[in-house]
């Protein structure tokens, strides 16, 4: 029998991941329509470049681009794809299949990470961002984690989560906490839990908290999910437009701690609490509510007066009538 050569393992990994530059539209490219082109298929076509406050220029960064300009790579176990999460390069990391993780795995800065079709999913474990930057997770299903399904923690920026479903996690689905800043949640489908989101995440954190905790919250579908859609510390503006919340069974979307929060063009369905000022233990925060569709649902509470986010982007509302149609079409793993 021939002695083959050793391999490290750095060069196994790099050898099972296959460079696959073409399987991701160019960031910053505009979907294509066809002439057969539904509305709904129109309404929901997936952006390929991050809006909302992870397109805004800050600290540093011109926006939100994750890991353009470097390699992409596909991995299909769980092992390379730490790995690649791991490096300090900028990478495109595919998904494709069944990642099985544990507890909350660190993802360096500059990275995209996307699933490949309809069925990409991390199961077991979620992902953590603990002082890092410019991060994109798209189209992936997040499902049974330990604790947080994704974590954006300690001053870490610039981060789009975007056409992910997330269900049936221990804790938070999604974490954004201890003064991160410029965050977008977009067309993501939430759906058999309990705590979906928090922002901020003590009563007691002012102090790293308030001047950040900027996050753009649209088009998500949040189904059937109990409360925190999201619940709101300190962040100003953290600006909520464009969801569709259906059949949420404690509350939509909760300011406290002298939050400010705008709630705008969206559609609540079902909802006993659909906006609260001040919850539980904590504090009212500020919140202004305008132009949102309530079927059978309570009255929303409002308080004070928010900085609009016109200030720091543009943006365009879709009727929120047409909601109930276009989010569940287009959000979600699956619809890119």
């Amino acid at each position: 029998m021939r002695n083959l050569p050793a391999l490290t393992r750095r060069g196994l990994l790099a050898g099972t991941a296959a460079t696959v530059a073409t399987a991701l539209p160019a960031v910053g490219a505009a979907p294509r329509a066809r002439a057969a082109d539904s509305p709904v298929r129109l309404a929901a076509a997936a952006a390929q470049s991050a809006d909302g406050f992870a397109s805004v220029p800050a600290l540093g960064l011109t926006g939100t681009t994750g890991g353009a300009g470097g390699p992409v790579v596909t991995v299909t176990d769980a092992e390379t794809f730490l790995d690649y999460c791991d490096r300090d390069e900028p990478y495109v990391i595919q998904v494709s299949g069944t990642l099985r993780i544990t507890s909350k795995q660190g993802v360096r800065s500059n990275k995209t990470i996307i699933g490949l079709g309809a069925d990409a999913e991390i199961t077991g474990g979620g992902l953590d961002m603990y002082r890092r930057q410019n991060v994109i997770i798209r189209n992936l299903r997040f499902t049974d984690a330990e604790d947080d399904s994704i974590s954006i923690q300690q001053s870490s920026h610039h981060i789009w989560i975007d056409h992910c479903t997330f269900s049936t996690g221990a804790d938070g689905l999604i974490d954004i906490v201890r003064g991160a800043d410029y965050v977008t949640v977009s067309w993501n489908h939430f759906r058999d839990h309990s705590k979906t989101m928090l922002i901020g995440h003590s009563d007691a954190n002012g102090s790293q908290d308030r001047g950040r905790l900027r996050v753009t919250f649209h088009h998500n579908f949040f189904d059937g999910t109990a409360q925190r859609h999201p619940r709101v510390r300190f962040g100003e503006p953290v600006h909520v437009y464009n969801n569709y919340y259906r059949n949420n069974t404690l509350y939509g979307v909760a300011s406290t701690e002298d939050a400010g929060v705008l709630v705008e063009g969206n559609y609540f369905e079902n909802v006993a609490h659909p906006i609260y000022s001040g919850y539980d233990e904590s504090g009212p925060g500020r919140v202004v509510e305008r132009g949102n569709v309530y079927v059978n649902c309570g009255k929303p509470e409002t308080l004070g007066t928010v900085v609009e986010p016109r200030v720091f982007y543009a943006y365009t509302l879709d009727a929120p009538a047409t909601l109930p149609l276009t989010v569940p079409a287009g959000a979600g793993a699956g619809r890119i």
